[in-house]
This record gives C-alpha cells, sequence and structure tokens, in this order.
C-alpha cells in the first residue's frame, strides 16, 4: 500500500462517518446541544470540515472550497470568511446553525473531494516538505495530514456521541 492508499482510505473513514452520524437528523437534532457548553452535531461537523479545508488548502497551496465554492454564503452563519470554529465560545458555537443534513454533507463531500484530488498526487517523498515553519520543529506535509485526520475523527466521534444521546433520549 502507497502513501497515496493510505490517506484515501483514512479520508474516506472519517466521510463514511459524517454521513451515518447527521444523515436522517432534524434541525433541532442537529442544533441539540448535551449542556449550554457543549457544541453540538451541527457545529462539530462544520468544524472538523472547516479545519481539513482550510489546512489540506494551505498545505497544497489551493483555495479553501468555503470560500471558491461560495459554501460560506450557502451557509450565511455571518462568522469572519477565515473561521474555522477554533476556540469558539458557547455563544459562537450556538451561531452555527445549518438548514440541513445535506448542507453539512454537501459541504464536507466538495472538501473530500478536493482533499482527494490533492493525496492522489503525493508521494512518500512529498510528506517531507515543511508546510508550517511557526512551530519548532517545522510542521512537515506528513504531520499536517494526520493531524487533520486525527482532529476530525475525534470531532466525528463526538459528534456520533451526541447522536447516540438523542437516541437514547428518543428510546
Amino acid at each position: 500500500m502507497n502513501v497515496k492508499d493510505v490517506l484515501t482510505d483514512a479520508y474516506g473513514r472519517i466521510k463514511e462517518e459524517v454521513h451515518a452520524t447527521v444523515d436522517g437528523l432534524s434541525w433541532e437534532d442537529l442544533h441539540y446541544r448535551p449542556s449550554p457548553d457543549a457544541n453540538s452535531i451541527a457545529w462539530l461537523v462544520w468544524h472538523l470540515t472547516r479545519v481539513q479545508d482550510d489546512h489540506v488548502a494551505d498545505a497544497s497551496g489551493g483555495d479553501q472550497v468555503w470560500l471558491s465554492q461560495d459554501w460560506e454564503k450557502r451557509f450565511g452563519l455571518g462568522l469572519p470568511r477565515h473561521d474555522t470554529g477554533y476556540g469558539h465560545s458557547a455563544a459562537k458555537v450556538a451561531k452555527v446553525r445549518v438548514d440541513s443534513a445535506d448542507l453539512l454533507t454537501g459541504y464536507y463531500d466538495a472538501v473530500h473531494e478536493q482533499t482527494l484530488a490533492y493525496v492522489r498526487g503525493l508521494t512518500g517523498k512529498d510528506l517531507d516538505r515543511i508546510v508550517d515553519e511557526r512551530w519548532d520543529p517545522p510542521v512537515t506535509l506528513g504531520v499536517r495530514l494526520v493531524s487533520v485526520l486525527a482532529d476530525d475523527l475525534q470531532h466525528v466521534g463526538q459528534a456520533a456521541y451526541v447522536r447516540g444521546l438523542l437516541q437514547r433520549a428518543d428510546s
């Protein structure tokens, strides 16, 4: 298995989990917060998608899908254009309201396709390229892509947990 295959499989797992977590949820379910300081499913999926979009676009030198395909306008959140949700307060989490699960999965799918288009062109040697010198040690492409994977899997797991809480409450 080569680097392209590993990354394609790993990012594919995020896509599967995003769809499994949000498909069939009502507007109320998407925005349910187990406590006032907790994140909603909508926020968690929006945030993990924004992080992937932002970080992969930066590493590849490409454009964010959020801006280039007008997802920012479709969501209409009233947040700064480049906001990814990092460090959001409970009040900002509450601002992330979406019309439907389809909007979330549509944006995620667009980011996923751009990510796969990028990783399909990578070789093992590419992973050693420095993409962020603000850290010590500097961040390589491989570390950045694994960091995005880890963050996305953590957040989709949190969203699935909130979905489980909702299902338990309904039974």
